[in-house]
């Protein structure tokens, strides 16, 4: 189980090796998603608080990145944050998700993208429930359920 010292290692020292790599052009990225998804994905957007219908959503599944159909969470670790997005205490591979220093608009967070394809998920935060105390903060637009 990951903790938040190790994704501050992972941050500041480098992310685990991913299971594969998937890489394409931008224009092929374009292509591929709609216009929201390109801007959250591909550009590290965020989208609005409380704007999906995702939040609310616990029924047994997985999620999996929308760009790659990597899987990255699963339902099991879902929970109401109370945040507006999507909240997860743990990815499903260690090796899954991608950690990041992210200093902008002031602050210094954590980014989480996918580690297969750098799809920008959201942050990550130690504020979520025990075991592992972290809260994943994740742009519903970055995710499919599957």
């Amino acid at each position: 189980m990951i903790n938040w010292n190790d994704v501050i290692k992972y941050a500041n020292h480098g992310n685990p090796e991913p299971p594969k790599r998937v890489e394409k052009s931008e224009e092929e990225w374009r292509s591929l998603l709609s216009p929201e998804e390109y801007r959250i994905a591909r550009q590290k957007g965020t989208e609005r608080a409380h704007s999906s219908e995702m939040c609310n959503i616990f029924e047994p599944g997985k999620y999996a990145c929308v760009c790659c159909d990597t899987e990255l969470f699963d339902s099991t670790v879902k929970f109401d944050s109370g945040t507006g997005w999507p909240s997860f205490a743990q990815p499903i591979e260690l090796n899954h998700v991608a950690y990041t220093k992210d200093v902008s608009f002031g602050m210094i967070r954590v980014e989480c993208t996918c580690n297969v394809c750098d799809a920008h998920l959201g942050h990550v935060f130690p504020d979520g429930p025990e075991p592992s105390g972290l809260r994943y903060c994740i742009n519903a637009v970055s995710l499919k359920k599957v």
